[in-house]
């Protein structure tokens, strides 16, 4: 399959008598780090090794950087802009900045020659769309999350409606259009009548679950005690309220980790709880630890929690969020909140139990009934770590996003 795949990723000129191969060239960009994010790096690699010659426009906050790089066979185009992700509180200067990105980065795309421009979130979209209409070639777009969400959500005002509008016009401009999650999929279907889109759900490529036991070292806890841990950033939408005052109800020797980067005034405002509720020896917070880490932290808890609030935004609702396939990976069970695309996957592979309500009392109850039935966990277990060996691993998820451009390319040359 995959010298089929190659064949089709360049394309043939004739230079005398000579037959020259071109790999089609991909230019990809995201509005953040690219080395920090690992669905682009993993996407751009995949397609590489199908023969591509792909490249990245990012934006790099260390100055220390060089405008241009390679990460592993992966040419980094950087617009070493760290001031561009500071938030600007002031609306007509914040009007101005994004017009002044929107300039720059636009340009830079343009100097990387390319046949599609593939953008990376809502964010990226509409440079990609100007650097790809100016050079007379194709736009993909890679919807990370469910897009126009804020736009939605700030109102109906006359602004945000042709906003809206231009930006539908712009994804239905794109040749292709990419998603990380089934839900997302339908909503769109529903909300703007785009159809034709292609799942790549955020997965990791397949290890080996590792043997850790590093939370409770860490935590300086005992073999008795059972770790129930939710692993991501702590913010608004993630039911951690609730988590912290499912502690109260927990049975003796049950303790609940929040581990991730915390956002805003949220982590002080969860710490306010835990000593309201009197929970301090029953949740811990901890820092987020480097990527290449996570997996052996994750395998050191007894179960996954996934308690995000279905009614706080579209967005929430839609969401298939890295961590639940992260508890696939080691073979961690999970808890989960009434979240279509998840549990859709723990119906289907019996790795988890969905929580009929997020009311503290019937958390606990949950929790309290999955760590004591020590047959279904181990039963839970082997399924979720046989799943990731055989379907939720980026081997076999990246051949959507290669046979995507194997039609692309394809449809393309019939254009031609």
């Amino acid at each position: 399959m995959k010298n089929s795949i190659v064949d089709v990723a360049v394309s043939v000129k004739k230079e005398g008598t000579k037959l020259v191969h071109t790999p089609i060239k991909i230019c990809m960009h995201v509005r953040g780090v690219v080395r920090t994010d690992m669905r682009v790096l993993r996407e751009a690699t995949a397609l590489i090794e199908a023969g591509f010659d792909v490249s990245i426009v990012d934006v790099e906050t260390d100055i220390q950087y060089p405008r241009n790089e390679n990460i592993a066979d992966i040419h980094v185009k950087h617009l070493i802009k760290p001031e561009w992700l500071i938030p600007e509180p002031r609306k007509v200067m914040r009007a101005f900045k994004t017009v002044q990105k929107l300039m720059i980065t636009t340009v830079r795309l343009y100097n990387v020659p390319a046949t599609f421009y593939h953008a990376h979130d809502i964010n990226a979209l509409l440079p990609c769309y100007l650097a790809a209409m100016l050079r007379r070639k194709r736009l993909v777009y890679d919807a990370h999350e469910m897009p126009l969400y804020e736009f939605e959500q700030a109102g109906g005002s006359k602004i945000n409606k042709l906003i809206m509008r231009f930006y539908l016009h712009v994804i239905r401009h794109a040749v292709a259009v990419i998603t990380v999650s089934p839900a997302i999929i339908e909503e769109m279907a529903k909300r703007y009548s785009i159809d034709n889109i292609t799942l790549v759900r955020n997965i990791l490529p397949y290890q080996m679950a590792p043997v850790s036991d590093r939370l409770r070292e860490q935590l300086k806890l005992g073999p008795e005690v059972r770790i129930v841990l939710y692993q991501g950033n702590l913010q608004p939408g993630r039911g951690l309220e609730t988590l912290v005052k499912t502690a109260r109800f927990l049975e003796e020797n049950i303790i609940i980790v929040l581990m991730g980067k915390g956002c805003g005034t949220t982590p002080a405002e969860l710490r306010t709880l835990i000593a309201q509720e009197g929970v301090m020896d029953r949740v811990k917070i901890l820092p987020p630890v480097p990527y290449e880490e996570l997996l052996s932290w994750t395998a050191s808890a007894d179960i996954g929690a996934i308690t995000y609030s279905p009614d706080y935004s579209t967005n929430i609702y839609v969401q298939m969020p890295n961590k639940l396939f992260e508890y696939i990976m080691v073979g961690l069970p999970f808890l989960v909140s009434s979240l279509p695309a998840i549990v859709d996957i723990l119906d289907k592979h019996d790795v988890g139990r969905v929580l009929p309500s997020l009311e503290p009392r019937v958390v606990a109850r949950e929790i309290n009934t999955m760590l004591t039935d020590t047959v279904r966990l181990a039963q839970m277990k082997r399924n979720a770590l046989a799943v990731a060996q055989q379907t939720f691993c980026w081997e076999e998820e990246s051949q959507q996003l290669i046979q995507l451009y194997h039609m692309l390319i394809k449809a393309e040359s019939q254009h031609e």
